[in-house]
C-alpha cells in the first residue's frame, strides 16, 4: 500500500455512528472521549468493574488534566456510556494492555487482545471496522483477523488475493504521554495502517473526526513496526541518558550542563 498523508477531512463516505472502545486506560478512555466529543455515540468497555462503575457516574480513575471535566460532560449528555461487556457498534477500538510474559521468555502477551477480539466477535456484523491501538508485535493485526474468523466463520476476512472481506481491520498506535494525553491525542501526527485500502480509508475517516495532526496512511505491518521503532528509540535514549548520569556522578560533572552543551551539536539530542 502506497504511503500518503491526509491533512484535511477524508472524502470517504462515512458510515460510522457508534464506536465501542475496549480498554479504558490512559489511552482508551481519552480516545473514547474524543470520539464522543466529535459527535459519535461511544460505549466504553472494561473488565474492571470499578472503572466501569466510576465512568457510569461520570468519574475517572486516571489522572489526566482536563479529562475528568470532559468525562462528566459526555456522560451527562449520554454521548459516552460504559459497560463491562462489548456492545454492538459500527466500529471497535481495541486499547488493552500487551505486557511481557512472566515465563522467562519476555515474549509479548497478546492474550488480552485475543480476548477482546473474541468478545467483539460475539456482536460483530458485516461492515464493522476493527482498529487495534495496543502496542503489538508485527503481524498481530492479521493474527486477530484469524481469531475473529475462527470465532465467527460466517464473517469473511480479507485475503491476499484481494478479497476485502466483511470486516475491515486496521492498526493505529497511540503517540501520547500521560499528563498531556488530551492535547497530544488531537494534535500529534497519527499513523494509520490498513490491512486493505478500504480499511485504511475507513479508519482515516474515523480518526479525522478529531485528529488535527497529519494522518499518515500505510499498511498494518508498517504501522506496527513504526510503533515498536518509536518505543525502542526512546528506550535507547533513556538508557543512554541514565548511563551519562552514572558517569557524571563518577567524574563530578554536572549532568544538566553536559546535556545542554552536547545538544548544541546539530545532530545530537540527548534526553534531559
Amino acid at each position: 500500500m502506497k504511503l500518503h498523508v491526509a491533512t484535511g477531512p477524508s472524502t470517504t463516505s462515512f458510515d460510522i455512528k457508534t464506536v465501542c472502545v475496549v480498554g479504558l486506560g490512559y489511552v482508551g478512555l481519552p480516545t473514547a472521549c474524543m470520539f464522543a466529543k466529535a459527535g459519535l455515540k461511544v460505549i466504553g468497555v472494561d473488565v474492571n468493574e470499578r472503572i466501569v462503575e466510576r465512568l457510569k457516574a461520570g468519574e475517572v480513575t486516571i489522572i489526566e488534566p482536563g479529562l475528568a471535566e470532559l468525562v462528566k460532560c459526555l456522560v451527562e449528555s449520554k454521548q459516552l456510556t460504559a459497560s463491562n461487556k462489548v456492545q454492538p457498534a459500527d466500529a471497535f477500538i481495541v486499547a488493552v494492555p500487551t505486557p511481557f510474559r512472566h515465563d522467562g521468555t519476555h515474549a509479548p502477551d497478546v492474550s488480552y487482545i485475543e480476548s477482546a477480539i473474541r468478545a467483539i466477535a460475539k456482536v460483530a456484523n458485516k461492515g464493522n471496522l476493527i482498529i487495534l491501538e495496543s502496542t503489538s508485535p508485527v503481524g498481530t493485526t492479521r493474527h486477530i483477523m484469524k481469531v475473529l474468523h475462527s470465532a465467527r466463520p460466517d464473517l469473511q476476512v480479507a485475503t491476499p488475493d484481494g478479497n476485502e472481506g466483511d470486516i475491515d481491520f486496521a492498526y493505529s498506535p497511540e503517540r501520547v504521554i500521560p499528563g498531556s494525553t488530551t492535547q497530544e491525542i488531537v494534535h500529534n501526527d497519527r499513523v494509520i495502517g490498513g490491512v486493505t485500502a478500504r480499511s485504511a480509508e475507513r479508519a482515516l475517516a474515523l480518526y479525522k473526526m478529531f485528529v488535527i495532526g497529519k494522518c499518515h496512511v500505510t499498511d498494518d505491518k508498517t504501522a506496527e513496526l513504526v510503533k515498536l521503532a518509536e518505543n525502542a528509540y526512546r528506550d535507547v535514549n533513556i538508557a543512554y541518558a541514565n548511563e551519562l548520569s552514572v558517569m557524571c556522578d563518577r567524574f563530578g560533572v554536572d549532568l544538566w550542563q553536559l546535556i545542554e552543551l552536547a545538544n548544541r551539536h546539530p545532530r545530537v539530542s540527548i534526553l534531559a
